[in-house]
């Protein structure tokens, strides 16, 4: 709700930033503005929808509905940075005169202000939560703050040192900065949504924990996925053929209480075999 509300507020103050200096490179910030309002409603949408338990119709959750919103922000923020580019290139033809540069510093400066306020909340409350998407929230404001700094370093370059075409080439750098992260961004969350394994230290980590009871001959076929906030852990753990169906159950007990000590509330499947079996 605060990021809602921030985002908002940043864009009717550099809607005003725009209007009264015609820079473009306060538009593609004011752009920028918009693609942080849309991700925050959607974030909000996504933290509702991911927190939902378990049901009978959806039994790992919803916590991959951050992964959709995800995808949702990647394709509004790429086209943000699109337009952004467009504009600078029709501006390179048709210059458009910038006024009141001091205006549009104090703006990006009560903008600063405002963003670094909300950082510091939201990393109070991602510490409270532990909530990724809170996190990357505040990741991607903090990214803005370097934004805002290169705004008003444009602005008064260009106001000095009367280069006009500066303001072109800031806001596409800031352009540029949009599509990667999109890119990026979607990436992450085709990642996710197409059950990409894990990196190759997380699975090291499984298979090394599931090592350490003594009575683990083995570890094979591990499959991983990320549900989207938790994991899943699919595997065959190989045993003494001579043990009894309780003893191969109380240390494939062991095995997911560790995993699950290093891998809060993920879920765990584990298939027993003989050790030597092929199939």
């Amino acid at each position: 709700t605060a990021s809602v509300s921030v985002a908002l507020v940043l864009l009717v103050v550099k809607t005003l930033g725009v209007l009264y200096t015609g820079s473009l490179t306060v538009f593609s910030s004011l752009i920028d503005s918009m693609s942080d309002l849309f991700a925050s409603i959607v974030t909000f949408w996504a933290i509702r929808v991911s927190t939902k338990p378990a049901d009978s119709k959806h039994r790992y959750g919803h916590g991959k509905a951050e992964s959709l919103s995800a995808l949702m922000q990647a394709a509004f923020i790429f086209g943000s940075g699109l337009f952004v580019i467009y504009d600078g290139i029709y501006r390179l033809f048709y210059p458009q005169e910038i006024y009141k540069v001091d205006f549009g510093i104090v703006v990006m400066l009560v903008c600063m202000a405002l963003t670094l306020l909300l950082i510091m909340f939201q990393n109070y409350v991602a510490k409270v939560t532990n909530s990724r998407a809170v996190r990357a929230d505040a990741m991607h404001y903090s990214v803005d703050i370097m934004t805002n700094v290169m705004v008003i370093v444009v602005l008064t370059i260009t106001e000095n040192l009367q280069i006009w075409w500066f303001d072109i080439f800031g806001a596409l750098v800031i352009a540029l900065y949009l599509l990667r992260s999109g890119y990026k961004l979607a990436q992450d969350a085709i990642s996710v949504l197409m059950d990409k394994e894990l990196s190759d230290d997380v699975r090291e980590k499984i298979i090394k924990l599931a090592l350490e009871c003594n009575q683990i001959c083995g570890v094979r076929d591990l499959r991983t996925r990320d549900l989207g906030g938790k994991y899943l852990f699919e595997m065959h753990l190989e045993l003494d053929r001579n043990l009894s169906l309780a003893d191969a159950h109380k240390y494939t007990k062991q095995v997911e209480a560790s995993l699950q000590k290093h891998f809060p509330a993920s879920e765990i499947v584990i298939h027993q075999e003989p050790v030597g079996k092929n199939s």
